[in-house]
């Protein structure tokens, strides 16, 4: 209907609003590639009709697999424009972990980077559907894969139009639960977009910030956190393939940065390096953290070494799209640890075993209620029901409001592991682990660590008669998982403390883990 045109305001409409606005304002900037609003607005239009033409339509899901580069967000929107949903995947999964995807999306189509092609020939010779292949760097030799230039060169510039309504789905992100198999959580436009006003907001974006983005744009706090927000606000972004300290550095010089995100392990990183004093950082003014709690020790450091710089915590989840509540640059050091207040669009309570909202001081799960919050998981009507019981979306942490308002994160209900900003599933890592015949029990948890936040760990009882080793877990792991998903400490044990009914205590394993480290060091 002419009404639904008039009226949408959907993510694939976020370039050209944005190119009438600002036209000749640089919008990517990618090493030696540069393009303003007007030609970022024109390559998405050219993928999206070229999409169109392969056969692609609203509904269909388009896998990607790649580090980061400046195709990555040109594909991001042009996929939103026509209502194809996007499927990132982690590049550090192996083939098999990849073709779970794959298969679980019904991804007709992968776009990857040739560094990665093997993976995914791997993983599509793993599972059953036929898949359309598409390589971003030229096909190089892969006479399977056609390369992303045929699509930037398609000849059609105008600006197709598909309707698109707040609630169609335009993003599937696999998200790792206590489940060993990831989840699909399903993004609609409307989720998007209001997440994206609300990190504008409450995260002091504007329209002349110059952000680096530095993490993984598969992951969706560095997309839909702060580069989707740049392009909707007109500001500039400069893509590189990761987050090396000394090249963080240097580009933040190089073109002026004033706004970065990264976790506390990367912040680390680049307070580590032998460039951080050399290097002109003066136009660095807004600084963003999540994944974890920064440690207060690194925030005095940051306030010391970069006292322009004004920091904000962002905490949330995938389903979330993914943020819940920020913690403001003025409450830093005076909450220190906490995961701030909700933002604007989302409403967030800590409620007990019967979904009633506790008073402030008691501990119980933090759930929200927001136009944020996923439609559910792809295919999975029974886990969508268990998460918006109540009718709140129940995040699966556990929390606790101060007198203050602010949110502290005290536990995962979920037994989750963040590790370098990556979540790990205990259950996966322990799943792999019985694997091996070897192995009698396992318990894997996470440790606190200096480089990593926090690191896998695996507590393993032997088989009877086993002469089982730490390493020999550890390689058995190193070939069923992703690296991050690897044990970086492996303990050997006769048994595994449990409570009365069977339970294992791993909270109890964590404290022993530490004590042991302590005695040794």
């Amino acid at each position: 209907m002419d009404t639904d045109r008039a009226r949408q305001h959907a993510v694939g409409d976020i370039p050209r609003r944005t190119a009438a606005r600002y036209a000749h304002k640089t919008a990517i900037i990618d090493g030696a590639t540069t393009l303003t609003f007007a030609e970022f607005d024109q390559a998405v239009n050219r993928v999206a009709n070229a999409l169109l033409e392969r056969g692609l339509r609203k509904g269909d899901r388009c896998a990607i697999l790649s580090r980061n580069r400046w195709e990555y967000a040109v594909l991001s929107f042009a996929t939103a424009r026509i209502g194809v949903i996007l499927v990132p995947i982690n590049f550090m999964l192996n083939a098999e972990e990849v073709a779970y995807i794959l298969e679980h999306s019904g991804a007709a189509t992968v776009v990857a980077e040739a560094g990665l092609a093997e993976t995914a020939d791997g993983a599509i010779a793993l599972q059953s559907g036929d898949v359309r292949r598409i390589m971003l760097d030229g096909n190089d030799g892969h006479r399977d894969w056609e390369p992303f230039a045929e699509l930037l060169s398609a000849p059609d510039t105008a600006p197709p139009f598909v309707s698109i309504s707040d609630d169609d789905p335009v993003r599937l992100m696999y998200t790792s639960g206590t489940e060993s198999r990831p989840k699909g959580a399903l993004l609609s436009s409307r989720a998007l977009m209001w997440e994206y006003v609300s990190c504008a907001i409450d995260g002091g974006m504007s329209h002349d910030d110059v952000e680096l983005h530095a993490l993984p744009l598969y992951h969706c706090a560095q997309l839909d956190c702060f580069l989707g927000p740049d392009i909707y606000l007109g500001a500039t972004s400069i893509i590189t393939a990761g987050p090396d300290p000394e090249t963080v550095l240097a580009l933040i010089e190089k073109h002026g940065v004033t706004k970065f995100f990264a976790p506390p392990t990367v912040w680390i990183s680049l307070l580590r390096s032998p460039a951080f004093d050399t290097t002109d950082l003066s136009t660095l003014a807004k600084g963003y953290y999540g994944a974890s709690a920064m440690p207060v020790e690194v925030l005095r450091e940051i306030a010391e070494r970069l006292p322009n710089v004004r920091l904000w915590n962002f905490y949330g989840q995938t389903e979330m799209s993914p943020v819940a509540t920020i913690l403001a640059p003025h409450e830093q050091l005076t909450h220190a640890g906490s995961a701030g207040r909700p933002v604007l669009n989302v409403e967030t309570f800590v409620v007990d075993e019967h979904g009633e909202p506790l008073p402030a001081g008691e501990v119980g799960e933090i759930v929200h209620r927001s136009p944020h919050a996923t439609l559910g998981y792809y295919n999975d009507p029974e886990k969508t029901a268990e998460a918006f019981a109540g009718g709140f979306f129940h995040s699966g942490d556990l929390g606790v409001f101060d007198e203050h308002g602010l949110l502290r994160v005290v536990d995962r209900k979920k037994d989750m592991i963040k590790t370098g900003g990556e979540n790990v599933a205990s259950r996966e890592v322990e799943e792999a682990i019985y694997l091996h015949p070897g192995v009698a029990e396992v318990a894997v948890f996470g440790v606190a660590d200096p480089k990593w936040v926090e690191a896998v760990a695996a507590v393993v009882v032997p088989r009877d008669g086993v002469a089982l080793t730490d390493q020999e877990v550890v390689e058995h792991c190193r070939a069923r998982l992703a690296g991050y998903k690897t044990p970086k400490h492996v303990v050997l044990a006769a048994s595994l403390p449990k409570n009365p009914s069977g339970k294992i205590l791993k909270r109890v394993l964590r404290e022993e883990f530490e004590t042991s480290r302590k005695s040794t060091a």
